[in-house]
């Protein structure tokens, strides 16, 4: 069975700095993942990607400069490395297999000004 569990999530102020984790069972994170949010009443927006085999990583025009995704294979986990958040980045932050098959149950970011 796969499980996808993220942590890390949090209250921050604007300016600051989150790592999101998911930790993966039944599935290798050595496929391809990725970060998904969705704020509310606003569809999903991806974020993030990090390919398989050559770990070539991707990132929405919203988050690029400010946020890395990463992996550690031998964890078995994904990160989203947040920096210099903004109010906007506030949403509930889900991990995802890129076939979209395999889902984590979220994790809420919020950012204040």
């Amino acid at each position: 069975q796969v499980q996808l569990v993220e942590s890390g999530g949090g209250s921050v102020q604007a300016g600051g700095s989150l790592r999101l984790s998911c930790a993966a069972s039944g599935y290798s994170v050595t496929n391809c993942m990725g970060w998904f949010r969705q704020a509310t009443g606003k569809e999903r927006e991806g974020v993030a990607r990090i390919f398989a085999w050559t770990s070539t990583t991707t990132y929405s025009d919203s988050v690029k400069g400010r946020f890395t995704i990463s992996r550690d294979n031998a964890k078995n986990t994904v990160y989203l490395q947040m920096n210099s958040l903004k109010p906007e980045d506030t949403a509930m932050y889900y991990c995802a297999s890129c076939d979209g098959r395999n889902w984590g149950q979220g994790t809420q970011v919020t950012v204040s000004s």
